[in-house]
């Protein structure tokens, strides 16, 4: 049996050959933006509505540039993806031969490393390619596991029933503001409920806050109602631009 080390290079060349066959296969280079549903676990490459790939993926795991830290999907209590399971089979692996990294749920390590994990992990999840995203110092790495050619299919409709398309951020899920809330200046942040990014949502639940001046006339007026609702003017924005206000309020 060869060491970790030599199944990690050797993983990481066959990766390197296949990525270049697959990128080449659907053209991903001349795509510029990127969008993922989490529950559906779909990804979205595109330009528009009309230029325009989806993907069927299995999350692997993620990379912090500010930490520098690689965790693996299967410890990720954040995310909600059924298929980010798939990963125990490497975690299995990793047990069998005593290979730490890939039995270690938060590792530290350099950010080239997060490829090997990748290639590592293709072994074990059937799969056509990998694709990496990065969001504010978040890389976070998926195996494509098959391409929707049917655009109109119902899962792909289902997701866009459910998101909202951000001038700043792309496709995400919808939030529900009151009219003073932004990301330039912090005036307090009042929740329906507890959040937090990338939670799984209960189906007749929204992200919605309010600032301080709204909470102060929604006690008013005993709670929301036809006078607090037209002082609080509430708008629809993305839940990207949702934690960057609460981020800022807090």
């Amino acid at each position: 049996m060869k060491n970790y080390n030599e199944i990690s290079e050797i993983e990481f060349q066959k990766l390197c050959e296949s990525q270049e066959e697959f990128y080449s296969k659907y053209n991903l280079e001349s795509y510029e933006n990127w969008f993922y549903d989490q529950e559906s676990e779909l990804l979205r490459i595109y330009n528009n509505d009309k230029d325009e790939l989806f993907f069927k993926y299995t999350p692997i795991g993620t990379y912090s540039l500010k930490s520098n830290t690689w965790l693996w999907s299967w410890n990720n209590e954040h995310s909600i993806a059924k298929s980010k399971n798939e990963t125990l089979k490497v975690k299995s692996f990793g047990e069998k031969h005593n290979f730490e990294k890939l039995t270690t749920g938060l590792i530290e390590c350099e950010k080239d490393e997060c490829w090997n994990f990748v290639a590592i992990s293709r072994k074990f999840i059937e799969n056509i390619g990998a694709y990496c995203t990065e969001s504010k110092g978040l890389l976070s790495y998926k195996l494509i596991i098959s391409e929707f050619l049917d655009k109109e299919s119902i899962s792909i409709k289902k997701m866009k029933d459910k998101i909202v398309d951000c001038g700043i951020h792309g496709y995400r899920r919808p939030a529900f503001v009151c009219q003073h809330l932004n990301t330039k200046t912090a005036i307090g942040f009042e929740e329906a409920f507890e959040t937090y990014k990338g939670m799984e949502l209960e189906k007749d639940d929204d992200f919605c806050a309010w600032c301080s001046e709204c909470e102060k006339v929604r006690i008013e007026n005993d709670g929301w109602n036809e006078e607090s609702e037209k002082f609080a003017k509430i708008k629809l924005v993305c839940e990207e631009c949702y934690f960057e206000m609460k981020e800022l309020n807090e």
